[in-house]
């Protein structure tokens, strides 16, 4: 019995099989960062959105007329736990890289202190109010340049505005 061709046909079947296999394992890794890297841009988009809702809530409840400090306190703290930061941040928490993580705590921290400067009676506009914003706004700024660089877009010539 000659040996040979059947050799070679089951060399061919193996080669065939190992083949197909890798190009499986390939595409899936490839499927499985692109969900990623979507998982991660929903997170972004999700977080950015709430710091800014968040901010811009801030700085309209802190500018109304109220005379009752006690009222003044009780919403700028309802709006903060209404606004869905927290969720946004343990979802970074959970997903994202470390430095992105970082920076977005970072911004968390800077609304976490508007807040309670408003709650003390900061004023509106004031020195203090506007330092808290500055470092608020370098650390968003931060954070979104993190974020593009995580998701490969590169960066921006201009500062975003909030």
């Amino acid at each position: 019995m000659d040996w040979l061709p059947l050799l070679s046909t089951l060399a061919g079947a193996v080669i065939g099989i190992v083949a197909t296999l890798i190009a499986d394992r390939n595409r899936w890794k490839r499927e499985d960062a692109k969900d990623a890297l979507k998982l991660r841009l929903d997170a972004y988009t999700q977080y950015t959105t709430v710091v800014k809702v968040l901010g811009e809530t801030l700085r309209a409840l802190a500018g109304r007329e109220n005379p009752f400090h006690e009222e003044r306190a009780l919403a700028l703290r309802e709006a903060f736990r209404d606004s869905g930061i927290a969720i946004a941040s343990e979802r970074m928490w959970l997903i994202a890289p470390e430095p992105v993580v970082k920076a977005s705590n970072s911004v968390y921290h800077c609304l976490r202190r508007i807040c309670d400067g408003y709650i003390d009676g900061t004023a509106v506009s004031s020195p203090e109010d506007q330092a808290r914003w500055e470092a608020r706004g370098k650390a968003a700024a931060e954070m979104r340049k993190l974020m593009r660089e995580d998701l490969g877009v590169g960066p921006l010539t201009e500062r975003h505005s909030a």
